[in-house]
């Protein structure tokens, strides 16, 4: 039978519920609301002239501007390269973890650690790695006679961020499948085993079905991550270079804000991002989750 929490007091679920609710308001509702305003209007940065009504000016000026619209490709190889590339290697990492009897603890921590650096610092680590003039791994490939330099390549650019954005988010997406992982009963891989089923073929049949329901609830976390959390990590290792080939929506709302003081652009191009990640979650929640086994 269903159990359900009856509150004597009708003030308290209300009470309890509040102080969520308020952070919610001020630090998402609020700021969105005044992306909404300010992205119907024209205003100087330095306040110097009246805000001035433009309605949908801000937004027709964005799609005929054909360095926003090849932002919208970058942002789709960047988001597809991280959630997929993200995805693939905290499972293996969490399918060999779980396997390992000796030295588990310790493989495991050093494999939480990247979550507790910093995006920025992280970038900052992945730059100085491949630095083309003092950079351990720009040298290694130069012995194999592959010139590395994302100063000026785009296509090694938009490999450097994505290595770093993707080894920043290991961390979290490994101990979701790790914990799904041990969630699964052993008597089942142990059953499969005894009618002869090898490690490959029980991991597709029988542990990869039932961690759907976290890799879809990681697909959406990972697709938000790209999209929004990502900035640091561009703006320490490229700063949307070289030329716009890294610049990707949410570093061109801050680009476009901040460097070039296009308040009214910006603010429309930060509307613009909220309603995309919003329609992306709902048609992975309508369509994906179908294919989801819980």
């Amino acid at each position: 039978m269903e159990k359900r929490v009856v509150f004597r007091s009708r003030w308290l679920p209300w009470a309890l519920l509040a102080p969520q609710m308020i952070v919610i308001a001020v630090f998402f509702f609020w700021p969105a609301s005044q992306a909404l305003l300010q992205s119907v209007q024209a205003q100087d940065a330095f306040g110097t002239s009246a805000v001035q009504w433009v309605g949908m000016e801000n937004f027709q000026r964005l799609w005929d501007d054909p360095s926003y619209v090849e932002s919208f490709k970058t942002t789709a190889v960047f988001s597809v390269l991280v959630a997929v590339s993200g995805i693939s290697l905290s499972l293996m990492l969490a399918v060999f973890a779980d396997r390992i009897v000796r030295g588990a603890t310790a493989y495991k921590t050093m494999l939480i650690l990247p979550y507790a650096v910093a995006p920025a610092v992280a970038a900052v680590l992945w730059v100085f790695m491949f630095s083309p003039s003092l950079g351990v791994v720009a040298y290694a490939l130069g012995h194999f006679g592959y010139d590395w330099n994302h100063l000026l390549n785009g296509r090694q650019a938009m490999a450097l961020i994505v290595m770093a954005a993707v080894w920043k988010q290991i961390s979290y997406n490994f101990l979701f499948f790790l914990a799904g992982l041990q969630s699964i009963p052993k008597s089942l891989i142990e059953a499969a085993a005894i009618d002869g089923a090898q490690p490959w073929r029980r991991f597709w049949t029988i542990q990869f079905p039932l961690l759907s329901p976290t890799t879809f609830f990681l697909l959406v976390i990972n697709v938000v991550y790209a999209f929004f959390e990502t900035f640091a990590i561009v703006d320490a290792a490229t700063e949307g270079g070289p030329g716009a080939e890294t610049s990707i929506l949410v570093y061109k709302v801050y680009h476009d804000g901040f460097k070039a003081m296009d308040m009214g652009g910006s603010a429309a191009q930060s509307v613009i991002l909220m309603l995309i990640v919003v329609a992306l979650t709902v048609v992975q929640f309508r369509y994906v989750e179908k294919k989801v086994q819980y």
